[in-house]
C-alpha cells in the first residue's frame, strides 16, 4: 500500500475552519486584545505621570494635562459618531452582498462571512469605538499637575491611530464589497478557493480494499443536517486505539439524519462514544472545506442562473465553463474516490469515500447542457472545454468527456434546424463568440 496523495491532516483545521466560518470570532477577539493593550497604555500613562511628580517637572505635565484637555474633545467627537459610521457602512455591505446572491447565488454570502478583509475591518471598527469608550473615562476632572493621577496622552494617540486605520480599511472594504457584486472576482474566488482545497485534501486511491468484514455501526445521533467535514486525525487516533478499521458511510456534503449509519467498523468492536466526539461536523450547508465538489456546485450554480429565461446572460456562464474546464484540468491527473487514512505506522484506519471522475465531469457539464439550447455561445465554449481536457486527461478518463460531447451535439442537433446554424453553435470556441 502506497502513501501516494496523502497529507496528514492538521490537527486544529476543522475547529479553524469553523472560526473562519463564523463573523463573531474575530470582533471578540479584537475586544479582548484592544482591552488589554488599553490597560498597557494606561498603565503607561500613569507610569509618565508619575515620572513628571518625581522630577517635578510640573510645567511640562501641565502642558500634558492642556493637550489632553484638547484631544478630549476629538476623542467625544469619534465615540459618538463611530456606531453610527458602522451602522451605516455595513447596511450598504449588506444591501452589496443581497444583491449579488440574488444575481449570481445564495452560496456566495459565505465569500463575504469568511472574508478576512470584513472581519478586519468590523473588529478595527469596534476596537475603535470601544477604545474611545475607555479613553473618556480615563480623563480627570483634576487639573492640578501636583494632584492629576493620570492623563491619557499615549490613550489619545492610540485612539488618533485606530481612527486613521479605520479609514484605510473602510476604503479597502468598499473595494472588495464592490467586487463581490462582479463576476469574474465571484467565480476567480470560488475557483481559487476549490484549488486550495484541492491541495490540502488527501487523494486516492492509495490503499486496498477492507481487509476485515464489517462488524459494527455508529449510527448518527446529532441534529440533522449537512455532513460539513470530519475531523479525521480523532478518527484515526480511535480506531488505531480499538485496532479497528473505521469507514465512513455518508459523503461529505450528505444530509444525514438521526438514527442513520455514519460509521461501519470493520475488524472489531465500535469505538467509545467518548473518542469519537466531535468527529463529525454537521451543519446546515455545505462548506469549501473538506468538499472537493462544492466549488463546482457554485460554479454550476451560477451558469445556471445566468442561462434561465429570466436573467439570459450567457456571458456570465462562459466564464463560469472557463473555471469550471480550469478546476477539471486541475484534478485530471490526480486519483480520485476512495481516501485510505493511515496512522503513524502506515496501517490504514479511516476510509472515506469521495468523487470519482465520472462523478465530477457530470457534476460540471450535465445542468449546463440541458439549458444551452439556443445559445450557441455557451454551445461553443462547452465544446471547446470538452475538447482541451481531452487533450489533458489519461485514456481511461476521456469515456466521460466525449459521452458529453455526444450528448452535447445531440442536443443541439434536435433544437436548432438549420444545418449552417449547427455548424456554427458546435464549432469550438474558447470565448463563446469571441
Amino acid at each position: 500500500m502506497s502513501d501516494r496523495g496523502y497529507r496528514r491532516p492538521r490537527p486544529l483545521s476543522p475547529l479553524r475552519e469553523h472560526l473562519r466560518d463564523t463573523f463573531w470570532f474575530a470582533p471578540t477577539a479584537g475586544f479582548v486584545c484592544v482591552f488589554v493593550l488599553w490597560l498597557a497604555v494606561s498603565e503607561l500613562d500613569d507610569t509618565i505621570v508619575a515620572l513628571f511628580q518625581r522630577e517635578g517637572a510640573y510645567d511640562r505635565l501641565a502642558d500634558l494635562i492642556a493637550f489632553s484637555q484638547d484631544t478630549k474633545t476629538v476623542v467625544t467627537a469619534i465615540s459618538s459618531a463611530m456606531m453610527t459610521f458602522i451602522g451605516v457602512v455595513f447596511s450598504i455591505s449588506l444591501v452589496a452582498v443581497q444583491m449579488a446572491s440574488g444575481q449570481l447565488t445564495p452560496r456566495v454570502v459565505r465569500i463575504f462571512v469568511r472574508s478576512r478583509i470584513s472581519k478586519l475591518t468590523l473588529t478595527v471598527f469596534l476596537a475603535t469605538f470601544l477604545v474611545s469608550l475607555l479613553v473618556l473615562s480615563s480623563y480627570e476632572s483634576e487639573t492640578d499637575p501636583r494632584r492629576v493621577v493620570s492623563v491619557p496622552l499615549v490613550q489619545s494617540l492610540l485612539i488618533l491611530l485606530l481612527v486613521g486605520a479605520s479609514l484605510l480599511l473602510f476604503v479597502v472594504y468598499v473595494s472588495a464589497t464592490l467586487r463581490l457584486m462582479q463576476v469574474g472576482p465571484v467565480v476567480d474566488r470560488i475557483t481559487r478557493d476549490s484549488l486550495r482545497v484541492l491541495g490540502r485534501m488527501p487523494s486516492g486511491p492509495d490503499g486496498e480494499d477492507d481487509p476485515w468484514p464489517e462488524t459494527a455501526r455508529v449510527l448518527y445521533e446529532g441534529r440533522p443536517g449537512v455532513l460539513r467535514d470530519v475531523n479525521t486525525a480523532r478518527l484515526v487516533r480511535a480506531a488505531r486505539r480499538q485496532g479497528v478499521v473505521l469507514r465512513l458511510v455518508p459523503r461529505i456534503g450528505d444530509f444525514v439524519v438521526p438514527g442513520t449509519p455514519v460509521l461501519a467498523v470493520h475488524g472489531g468492536a465500535a469505538p467509545p462514544r467518548r473518542r469519537l466526539r466531535s468527529a463529525v461536523s454537521v451543519s446546515t450547508e455545505r462548506t469549501l472545506h473538506q468538499d472537493l465538489a462544492f466549488g463546482l456546485r457554485q460554479l454550476v450554480d451560477i451558469a445556471l442562473r445566468a442561462l434561465s429565461t429570466s436573467v439570459n446572460d450567457p456571458t456570465t456562464a462562459v466564464q463560469c465553463l472557463d473555471r469550471i474546464v480550469s478546476l477539471l484540468a486541475a484534478v485530471a491527473r490526480l486519483p480520485l474516490g476512495t481516501v485510505h487514512h493511515r496512522d503513524r505506522g502506515g496501517r490504514v484506519r479511516l476510509v472515506q469515500e469521495g468523487p470519482g471522475w465520472d462523478e465530477l465531469v457530470d457534476l460540471a457539464f450535465e445542468e449546463i447542457r440541458w439549458c444551452v439550447a439556443g445559445s450557441p455561445q455557451v454551445t461553443r465554449r462547452l465544446m471547446a472545454g470538452l475538447d482541451d481536457l481531452l487533450r489533458i486527461v489519461p485514456e481511461e478518463r476521456g469515456a466521460a468527456l466525449l459521452r458529453h460531447r455526444a450528448l452535447l451535439v445531440g442536443t443541439v442537433e434536435r433544437t436548432i434546424p438549420v444545418a449552417a446554424d449547427r455548424a456554427f453553435a458546435l464549432r469550438p470556441d474558447r470565448q463563446g463568440i469571441g
